[in-house]
């Protein structure tokens, strides 16, 4: 006798022999054939200086909290990715500024990471004590050649983590960070601010900003590995690389955005427009996400409204927070309707596309003595699909369709009052006969 068990079973073993032999005929075959891509490039930089000692990262310090992460950040790292690590300010301990502004060290080279290149790693930052200075900008020229090579189509992408200001003027970090992006090398560098104050905020996100990086402010140990693991894989993902879009004051004057991932910076408060077209059949997906990475007010949120060019709303996404992460996001979905085919004439239309205008709008405040400019660092996913079948669409349900509910619990009662009626009626009638 045939099971349910076995059925099933064999209905998947035939689903995956179909796929396989679809896969080994068509586009696969073909892929196979490209030319891989070169691998990720990214090197971690540490800064090793005297204030790495101070304890108030959850209870400890913070080279104790970056080396955690650090060892969480090499056990996650893809095998795909090659991966370095250079510190500054880790070895000298004397007043010689000249001396000092020449501290820092490629502590571990960048290579593929096997098992025993992710031992040595963790060995080599296990032995790193808090010491000397912190020359920010000389490290970073360091960095860029330890990445350098002749595969102009590689991906490579600094971390920079410091607690504090460049102490090397008048190499002025933001210029080193502009030297860099000039040479068009595809050199990103994130930086990350371990309870940054606002002059080390201030001139990270310069750094970050001169290469097209993110700053984040990090005050928890599991901050810290969980933004470094994100921004490996970012570099392992390079589709990933958010584009430079400014957003308009108003729908008219916004800029017209394709599928892809933009970048862009908001005021407290602001409302920043966005314009997408979808076409018939299509379906239009957007998230936002709204970075705070300087001091805020505990509450606030972030508002993703999809509207038509004449102001009609058409869905909206909203989230809100109350200071206990420093991202915020939300999102959207807009199925556009397919097009009737035939004009009145009987002869056949071209599908029209439908202009979406997208406004996204936060509530951050924060007290007077923190600056306002530059914005807030803003992420926005923008994706344009095949409209999934109604009968399907789990998601439009939210999006105006729900009078089916209704429907059906209106029936549902109705139905349910007639049975009990019924039921009702015959124990009366049956009480009556006895």
């Amino acid at each position: 006798m045939i099971t349910r068990q076995r059925l099933a079973a064999g209905a998947f073993a035939l689903l995956a022999a179909l796929t396989a032999g679809l896969g080994t005929a068509g586009p696969a075959a073909a892929d196979a054939d490209e030319p891989a891509q070169p691998s990720p490039k990214v090197e971690l930089v540490l800064d090793v200086s005297g204030s790495m000692r101070a304890r108030d990262i959850d209870g400890k310090s913070r080279m104790a909290a970056a080396k955690q992460a650090f060892n969480e950040v090499l056990d996650a790292t893809p095998d795909e990715v090659q991966l370095g690590i250079r510190t500054l300010g880790a070895n000298y301990r004397g007043d010689n500024r000249k001396t000092g502004c020449k501290d820092t060290e490629l502590l571990y080279p960048v290579a593929e990471l096997d098992r025993a290149g992710r031992t040595d790693a963790k060995t080599a930052v296990a032995t790193l004590a808090p010491t000397g200075w912190t020359p920010i900008g000389p490290t970073l020229l360091k960095a860029a050649d330890d990445l350098k090579d002749d595969n102009t189509e590689r991906s490579r992408r600094i971390v920079l983590i410091s607690d504090g200001e460049d102490t090397c003027q008048p190499l002025d970090p933001c210029e080193v960070a502009r030297k860099i992006a000039a040479e068009g090398i595809h050199l990103t560098v994130d930086t990350l601010g371990l309870v940054p104050d606002a002059k080390t905020r201030d001139q990270l996100s310069c750094i970050a900003e001169a290469t097209g990086g993110t700053y984040t402010s990090v005050r928890h140990t599991d901050e810290l590995s969980g933004r470094v693991k994100q921004l490996v894989d970012r570099a392992a993902d390079p589709v990933a690389t958010p584009v430079a879009a400014k957003g308009a004051a108003q729908c008219s004057d916004a800029p017209q955005l394709k599928a892809g991932l933009y970048t862009d910076r908001e005021k407290f408060g602001e409302h920043r427009w966005y314009r997408v077209d979808v076409e018939p059949g299509k379906e239009l997906r957007a998230s936002v996400s709204v970075a705070a990475d300087r001091a805020v007010h505990q509450d606030y949120g972030v508002l993703l409204r999809a509207s038509t060019e004449r102001g009609r709303e058409i869905v909206r996404g909203a989230e809100a927070g109350d200071g206990r992460t420093d991202v915020i996001s939300t999102g959207l979905r807009y199925p556009k309707p397919e097009q009737d085919s035939d004009d009145s004439d009987g002869s056949a239309s071209e599908p029209i596309a439908e202009t979406v205008c997208l406004r996204v709008s936060n509530s951050f405040s924060a007290p007077a003595s923190v600056k306002t400019a530059p914005g807030l660092p803003v992420e926005l996913n923008i994706d344009v699909v095949d409209a999934p079948d109604e009968a399907s669409d789990v998601a439009s349900f939210g999006l105006g369709n729900g009078w089916w509910l209704l429907g059906t619990l209106i029936l549902t009662g109705f139905v349910a009052g007639l049975v009990w009626g019924w039921v009702s009626r015959w124990r009366f009638a049956v009480w009556r006969t006895n």
